[in-house]
């Protein structure tokens, strides 16, 4: 099965503009009909037209909620707002969430859902850490999240696909291996006996400077694959194919680069 992720970036181009595209690059992403597309940064307001863009059955997860400054706001108003110019805004107003799209025959499932970063988790792992109050405050910037899509493979097996957004904070890349970790435990606790089990999205980990990514290419954890960026595709008891970063041009429209990611992707099985 081909497995692609791509972080969205809301649908803005590089470099962003008033107008986003992201029927348009959603539509890209599953003109080919992978057999499975992760998704991150994605408006809540999007959510229930995902399927509809792409032909593909979507299974959807909240992260940050939809918003006007500390005030709740539905992801109508945030859509509304964000129209004004959505390369200025981007995620402020609309919230954000993360999906699967999994073509149909696959019988896909929801298989459940995990937040990264509970109060009580960034409690205990700043200790460990040792972080610093500005660390632990980014930390609880925004809530991230990991859910599994549970699929039927042609040969008889099942797959589970769990799909994350892990923490983006510069100064101090343990937060997202941290909650990389988390995500490979939940992937791992969920996924059934001899079951393959896949991890993908936007792990915000690079390869050379991870330890998680370490730790789970070892024998215990038996994962394979990886990116060369923070994308990744990751699986477990199956074969995994090189690891494809899509070029520029393959995700250029009209002149404009779509998302500040580009889709990375590998065949699994």
């Amino acid at each position: 099965m081909l497995v692609r992720t791509w972080n969205l970036f809301h649908g803005n181009t590089v470099p962003p503009r008033r107008a986003a595209r992201l029927e348009e690059a959603v539509g890209l992403a599953s003109a080919d009909r992978p057999d499975v597309l992760c998704l991150q940064e994605v408006p809540l307001w999007a959510l229930d037209r995902l399927a509809a863009w792409s032909g593909l059955a979507a299974f959807g997860e909240p992260a940050a909620r939809a918003s006007v400054g500390p005030f709740p706001a539905t992801p109508s108003l945030g859509r509304a707002l964000t129209r004004l110019h959505h390369g200025l805004f981007r995620s402020a107003f609309a919230g954000q969430a993360n999906a699967i799209l999994v073509r149909p025959e696959h019988r896909p499932e929801a298989a459940g859902c995990i937040v990264l970063n509970p109060r009580r988790f960034r409690r205990a792992q700043a200790h460990w850490l040792a972080l610093s109050p500005v660390a632990r405050l980014a930390w609880a910037g925004e809530r991230r999240v990991c859910h599994a899509v549970r699929l039927a493979l042609p040969d008889g097996r099942t797959a589970l696909v769990a799909n994350l957004h892990a923490t983006a904070y510069r100064p101090d890349a343990r937060l997202a291996d941290a909650e990389l970790l988390r995500a490979a435990v939940f992937a791992d606790t969920v996924a059934r006996p001899d079951e393959v089990c896949v991890l993908a999205g936007d792990f915000n980990a690079r390869t050379a400077t991870s330890w998680t990514l370490r730790e789970l290419a070892k024998p215990d954890w038996g994962f394979r694959g990886g990116g060369r960026g923070i994308d990744h595709v990751l699986a477990r008891g199956a074969d995994v194919g090189p690891v494809t970063t899509w070029p520029a041009a393959r995700r250029r429209r009209n002149g404009l680069l779509l998302s500040d990611h580009a889709p990375v992707e590998a065949v699994v099985g």
